[in-house]
């Protein structure tokens, strides 16, 4: 299989009309988000789905996150519309935020990893809306990368994963945040943040009040306990390298490192510290940090890194979400400096 890559900021037009067809055909697109690239499949289509997991090299337990372009697409999705989630659609929506409900018959199984539930979004992203409206269907669409892999938040990362897998990438440019959306669900008593992203925890809080955050948010899944949202599993976002993350002060991670034959991911400006290193945002700068982590994992490979010893963000805001998915990327590997 031939895999094109059509720029939609220049030639959309033509880019929808190619997207459009080859999604109405059943067939797995790579389209750009505000998070990352996704790659894309008429959700409603059990064959198509199955050709996403078939691309990714997926299993397919993990559950997909349905992408819609307007509100009035939601309600023939799910069973019912809980109100906090109406609220939540209003404060937050389009944007990097995905909400459980309990699914409706039109979910086929596969979409949604065997539950009885289903995971929606509505884009940010102009491009990734008016794919998903010229498509006329909701779009199946997780990250656009091999299984297990740093997610792509530019159009070259698909291509070098997805090459020959998938007939058509569509490039808007990079990903204006660069970590994957917030997950919480409505089927649980207490709404439950099963995945950090760029709607943070304490915005949700002072939206809808109560919420609780997974225990899978800083640890990894119990034995037996099924992935209710994609992220959830054990090693995932990660390069070849292996990673070890370090807590503590940069003189502590410099002391710890010393003597040491090793790859430093690193805060900006503390690059000079180090004889081969990558930086990821500025510290304490969650957003920044969140724009950086995938393409540093990426760059860490494409220097044949080995071992990786990597700075600790702070966990608030969108630091939550870019610590979640570092701890998965080091398999949770941490040592308290």
């Amino acid at each position: 299989m031939q895999t094109r890559v059509i720029d939609i900021r220049t030639n959309k037009n033509e880019a929808l009309e190619e997207a459009s067809e080859l999604l109405k055909s059943g067939e797995v697109v790579g389209i750009p988000t505000e998070t990352v690239y996704g790659l894309a499949a008429n959700a409603l289509d059990e064959e198509a789905v199955k050709k996403i997991y078939i691309a990714k090299g997926r299993p397919s337990d993990n559950p997909l996150i349905v992408h819609i372009s307007d509100i009035s697409e939601l309600s023939p999705l799910v069973k019912e519309i809980p109100e906090k989630v109406k609220v939540m659609a209003s404060a937050f929506w389009p944007g990097p935020l995905t909400m459980i409900m309990k699914k409706s018959d039109v979910i086929p199984s596969v979409t949604s990893g065997g539950l009885s539930t289903v995971a929606i979004r509505m884009p940010e992203n102009e491009y990734a809306r008016a794919i998903i409206k010229s498509a006329g269907v909701p779009l199946a669409a997780p990250s656009a990368n091999l299984s297990g892999s740093p997610s792509p938040t530019n159009a070259k990362y698909v291509f070098d994963d997805m090459n020959g897998r998938i007939p058509l990438i569509i490039d808007g440019g990079a990903s204006k945040i660069g970590v994957e959306s917030t997950v919480i669900t409505f089927a649980t008593e207490i709404p439950t943040v099963l995945r950090p992203g760029g709607v943070t925890v304490e915005e949700i809080r002072e939206t809808i009040g109560e919420i609780k955050v997974a225990d899978a948010v800083l640890h990894d899944l119990k034995e037996g306990e099924t992935a209710a949202s994609p992220g959830m599993k054990y090693k995932h976002y990660a390069p070849k390298a292996n990673i070890t993350i370090l807590k503590g002060s940069l003189e502590k991670y410099i002391e710890y490192t010393s003597g040491k034959d090793f790859f430093a991911l690193v805060f900006e400006g503390e690059e000079k510290f180090f004889k081969n290193a990558v930086t990821y945002g500025k510290a304490n700068d969650g957003l920044s940090e969140a724009g950086r982590l995938f393409d540093a994992l990426r760059e860490l490979d494409e220097m044949g890194a080995k071992t990786v010893f990597a700075r600790c963000p702070e966990l608030t805001g969108v630091g939550l979400a870019v610590y979640n998915r570092l701890i998965r990327s080091a398999g949770f590997n941490i040592i308290e400096l």
